[in-house]
């Protein structure tokens, strides 16, 4: 492996043949570049459907309410139900030990003023919890807490779209804004990955806007946030058992498609899953396509080169060469030509996908890229599968009597 004189040899061998090492090393380099390209479209694809269906907490649970389909227990079908904090509490301390977060959500659209500007927004009752169920980011100040609850205090968080529609470049924090002619100090203001929508809200105390509903106890919605942790299975189990404790509060039929609805995301986990894993497995299978393809390309180069160095082998085995010299010079010499053929494929693969950046998110792919650990173990394999292609033609040709060898044309 260091010896001198064969470095020297495999060089003035490349040099002498460049025709022959580009042709060699172009398809080991061309199927480095199409897996890794490939691979990286994948992982965009998978990046953008993340991205798009689960732009919050990823393992949600929503609860709300729809009139009842179904006459039950005495009560006429066509009911409408409504959720209170009772609801809340109840569903939270029964099935606590699978929830990670949770906050019950009360929504208005109400007018909003700050000095002469003014319009009409969507307010958002909640907990303190609700920052993380819907992935929001402080940007200023602080997340409305228990305390805030609690006490019913007139504080809000505001998108940060709010901040720039009312109170263009200003400081917000501990200003005063208007809320359906009731004063709210600003204590916070957030941003929303889920876009304008989401960053054009207002989030106060679930307790506050109840009492400014005539202290109602009404609720829209219930957001719970289960268990990482749980199995796709149990998380659906989960939300089945939410929808059966409150139909059974709110004497609804069991079977009842109407009155109380929950939506997981688990439900539809098991398709994602499947999808994401079909997905990965016809990327997987292409790019496998791709390295074979360049590990046969090299195989019979190498078994072309052989066959033409074999007067060559010859004389060096009439000379006094042993068969491991000559398997190890041919094997060295490919394993030189695939190893600087594939970092080249590396680089030019990991270049285009650098190069492409979110220029594909038209196309449904975000963020293309590869990791470090897939782009070593395919370079490692073709490594190998050079070595293979220089030693089995190579052995062969190492048994062949020096006459024999010098007399082919």
């Amino acid at each position: 492996m260091f010896d001198l004189d064969r470095w020297q040899e495999i060089f003035s061998s490349i040099r002498s043949n460049v025709l022959r090492t580009v042709l060699s090393g172009f398809t080991v380099a061309l199927g480095l570049f199409i897996f890794i390209v490939l691979f990286g479209i994948g992982n965009g694809l998978q990046n953008s459907f993340s991205t798009n269906f689960f732009g919050d907490a990823s393992n949600l649970i929503s609860i709300f309410t729809r009139s009842t389909s179904k006459p039950y227990a005495g009560m006429q079908a066509n009911r409408n139900i409504t959720l209170n904090n009772r609801d809340y509490e109840e569903v939270i301390d029964k099935n606590s030990s699978e929830i990670e977060f949770s906050s019950p959500r009360y929504q208005a659209n109400m007018m909003v003023k700050y000095g002469n500007e003014s319009g009409s927004y969507q307010i958002s009752g909640s907990n303190a919890e609700e920052q993380k169920i819907e992935d929001r980011e402080i940007l200023e100040g602080r997340y409305i807490n228990n305390r805030d609850v609690e006490d019913s205090k007139n504080v809000a968080v505001i998108g940060r779209l709010i901040q720039k529609d009312l109170i263009k470049n200003g400081y917000p924090i501990g200003k005063t804004i208007n809320i359906n002619d009731n004063n709210f100090t600003i204590i916070g203001v957030f941003s929303d990955a889920g876009g304008d929508w989401d960053e054009r809200m207002i989030s106060i105390p679930v307790s506050t806007l109840q009492k400014m509903k005539k202290s109602s106890d009404t609720l829209n919605s219930i957001y719970v946030v289960y268990d990482k942790n749980l199995p796709t299975a149990q998380a659906i189990d989960l939300g089945e058992k939410m929808e059966q404790q409150l139909k059974s509060r709110h004497k609804i039929d069991p079977e009842d498609e109407g009155g109380i609805i929950v939506r997981s995301t688990a439900e539809n986990m098991e398709d994602t899953i499947k999808f994401m894993f079909v997905l990965a497995m016809i990327v997987g299978v292409i790019g496998l396509g791709t390295l074979i393809a360049g590990i046969l390309g090299i195989s019979n180069i190498m078994v072309y080169i052989v066959k033409e160095r074999t007067r060559e082998i010859g004389v060096r085995k009439a000379i006094g060469a042993r068969p491991r010299d000559i398997v190890g010079l041919i094997m060295q010499e490919s394993i030189v030509i695939t190893v600087i053929s594939g970092i080249v494929g590396i680089l030019i693969g990991v270049l285009t996908l650098q190069l492409m950046g979110d220029s594909l998110e038209a196309y449904f792919i975000t963020d293309p890229g590869v990791g470090k650990g897939i782009i070593s173990v395919a370079f490692f394999c073709l490594i190998f599968a050079g070595a293979l292609a220089g030693f089995v033609p190579a052995y062969h040709a190492s048994k062949i009597k020096p006459i024999e060898a010098l007399r082919v044309e």
